[in-house]
């Protein structure tokens, strides 16, 4: 009788343990099939049976068995943007925000190290990961943990199995609006909080927790807010176990995003000023008490806050965009992008990086005015005015010198919106089936105004980067389609139909409408 054989190839993603013993190694098999009768249907290889935990025992219980971590990886505090030449540096597990010269702080990997293992190892062993429930692997920031913080244990992490979030192909607006096919949003509000503070957030609380257990003098953690940061810290301090200090503005956020600081125990102060006001108070504050500084000044959460571009790039199977385009308050998120961008580059994932664009308000809009300048002369401060985008209303950013560095080194761009521009955008976006933040309205105007100059092209594949869940702003929804906006056109408002509460009625003004939209 005939014999055959069948050549069936596929994707090996390695074990943790697996991957640790075999740098360089090509992560990929052949299974061959045999059998004697030709007529016989192929069977496809069998998967190898996982057994279930024990009913006792807890995915932090099965984490603690596992011995697998890759060896000789560290990372430390570094002056940001420092020469060769320097020698300051600082443990991970130091309290410290700024460097000797009162400079920022970045952290900075053993790249030697990393770079033991070649960029197909990393690929595989990222994309391994994605959708599992295992501690801490599950988390789209604790997935990249190696690239993150390598030393920590995972029973100090806290994690809400943040990221992973949607990378929505904008089909009906990229079409209809900008003649686009390959216009895509990543939709970073979608996660526990409802921002993508939750990236940074839940490693910068691991880092607190491991500190706590060293028996360093931590007692709380303090921010200052906008909102969003305030949500993410209060929920992942909660779920620890550890007392959270918010400074908001008063009455200058959304009512959703004031609440849930308080329902997640925070100690919340409503402080008379502005975000930068509330920022000046929390550093004088941290500096006086055992209370350690959750705000962007410090460079762990931007580390969290990276892994997002490495999940754009997993998300479009390690192909590169052409574009990212962020929004910028306080301008810690632009370089995080980058960062993560440059190091898939630089350990070999991918050979290039998307051009970067930050988005500001117009009434807050200091990095487009030093943009404007060329960067060349002195960074001026501003004072910011209300705006909608209420959580990038940010006039002396702390990340100032971290953004200008990112735009420089990825050929990147500074846009701005008024304020009908992007409650326009955010309207015209809703209208196509998103839900978006005013923020995101703020980037879609870039994006809008970038391509009308043709500075971005129809078929540049190009991410937009939606901060925050729509949800979160449903009043400043609401004024505008109500047209309830002082100096507002609200062009685009689509107000309910008062109507009798009868048949005729009825019918005459649905004809209306399907008259006007078969029109």
């Amino acid at each position: 009788m005939a014999s055959f054989s069948l050549l069936h190839s596929a994707t090996y993603f390695p074990s943790h343990s697996e991957t640790s013993l075999k740098p360089h190694s090509a992560a990929s098999f052949t299974v061959r099939c045999t059998s004697s009768a030709s007529a016989s249907p192929a069977v496809p290889p069998q998967t190898p049976q996982k057994h279930r935990r024990s009913p006792d025992e807890n995915i932090r219980d099965e984490a603690r068995r596992r011995t697998h971590q890759l060896q000789n990886l560290s990372a430390r505090y570094v002056p940001f943007n420092a020469p060769p030449s320097s020698t300051e540096s600082y443990s991970l597990d130091e309290i410290v925000y700024r460097s000797q010269s009162g400079g920022l702080l970045d952290v900075q990997h053993d790249f030697a190290a990393l770079k033991r293992y070649d960029g197909e190892f990393w690929r595989n062993l990222f994309d391994s990961r994605v959708g599992k429930t295992n501690w801490p692997y599950g988390s789209g920031v604790w997935s990249k943990k190696e690239w993150v913080l390598p030393e920590i244990d995972d029973d100090d992490i806290v994690s809400a199995f943040e990221g992973n979030s949607n990378l929505f192909w904008a089909e009906r607006f990229g079409k209809q609006y900008l003649q686009m096919n390959d216009l895509w949003v990543k939709h970073c509000g979608i996660t526990h909080t409802g921002s993508f503070k939750d990236l940074g957030m839940t490693v910068l609380v691991s880092q607190v927790n491991r500190l706590r257990k060293m028996n360093k003098p931590v007692i709380g953690v303090g921010c200052a807010s906008t909102g969003d940061t305030s949500a993410a810290l209060s929920a992942y301090c909660a779920s620890a176990g550890i007392p959270s200090i918010v400074f908001l503005p008063a009455d200058k956020i959304s009512m959703a995003q004031f609440v849930q600081p308080i329902a997640n125990g925070a100690f919340v102060l409503s402080i008379d000023t502005d975000f930068d006001g509330c920022m000046h108070l929390i550093r004088e504050v941290t500096a006086e008490l055992p209370i350690y500084l959750a705000n962007s000044l410090n460079s762990l959460r931007l580390e969290g806050q990276k892994t997002a571009a490495i999940e754009i790039l997993q998300q479009f199977n390690w192909q590169v965009p052409d574009w990212v385009i962020v929004p910028g308050g306080n301008l810690g998120n632009i370089y995080a992008f980058y960062k993560g961008f440059h190091m898939c580059k630089e350990l070999g994932l991918v050979d290039r990086i998307p051009r970067l664009v930050c988005a500001q308000a117009a009434n807050a809009n200091p990095l487009y005015l030093h943009y404007k300048s060329g960067f060349k002369e002195d960074f001026n401060p501003l004072k910011a005015n209300t705006t909608f985008a209420s959580a990038i209303q940010i006039g002396d950013p702390v990340s100032i010198d971290r953004a200008v560095y990112a735009l420089k080194k990825s050929n990147g761009i500074v846009e701005e919106a008024t304020e009908e521009e992007l409650m326009d955008a955010t309207a015209l976006a809703d209208s196509t089936g998103m839900f978006i933040c005013p923020h995101t309205g703020v980037a879609l105007t870039a994006l809008m105004k970038l391509r009308k100059s043709g500075v971005i092209k129809a078929n540049d594949r190009t991410v937009v980067v939606s901060t925050a869940h729509g949800l979160k702003f449903t009043q400043s929804k609401i004024d505008y389609h109500s047209k309830n906006i002082k100096e507002m056109a609200c062009r685009l408002a689509n107000p309910p139909v008062k109507v009798k509460a009868k048949f005729g009625s009825v019918m005459d003004v649905l004809k209306e409408y399907l008259k006007s939209n078969d029109k």
